[in-house]
């Protein structure tokens, strides 16, 4: 299965980078129900850091990204796995196609946190940047003003030099 497609099924959420049950279920190539019930079988294995489920605000907000109809869909709201969740999933399921599946998706959150980091350090060096060019700035600024200053001073009326012709 392509990284790419697995990226496009990991959002932000309450701050963490997550994976909603239907999507998982159907990477899994399983139905949403019995994901469900595996998970509600073992929730001692995902803590609120590993799982939690969506608010009904939340709900509404990612269904208007998805663009989806309001008549059908779910009955319950979804279930967000982090990584950790994720990875959790591979031994309530137990079976060759999640761990198969896992494997992949725990590679899409290492490319995301790569990505995330250069971002980061590109950023740093943004703002380094620009705090140097800033500064660079201000001593151009300084020296125009003080040549400004120097013109007008060059351009007072002075009183002549020299001899005085009488008429």
């Amino acid at each position: 299965m392509e990284l790419q497609i697995i990226q496009n099924k990991i959002y932000e959420i309450r701050g963490m980078r997550v994976m909603l049950d239907f999507d998982l279920s159907e990477l899994y190539e399983i139905e949403t129900k019995v994901l469900k019930q595996s998970v509600r079988r073992n929730l001692n294995r995902f803590p609120k850091d590993f799982m939690f489920e969506l608010t009904l605000d939340e709900w509404s907000n990612l269904r208007s990204q998805f663009v989806t109809s309001s008549w059908g869909g779910t009955r319950y709201l979804p279930f967000a796995f982090t990584e950790q969740g994720v990875a959790m999933l591979a031994s309530v399921l137990n079976s060759p196609k999640a761990i198969e599946i896992n494997i992949q998706i725990v590679r899409a959150f290492v490319v995301l946190r790569q990505y995330a980091l250069g971002f980061a350090e590109l950023n740093a060096k943004m703002e380094s940047f620009m705090i140097e060019t800033n500064m660079q700035f201000n001593d151009i600024y300084q020296a125009l003003t003080e040549m400004a200053s120097q013109k007008e001073l060059d351009n007072k009326p002075r009183n002549p030099v020299g001899y005085k012709l009488k008429k």
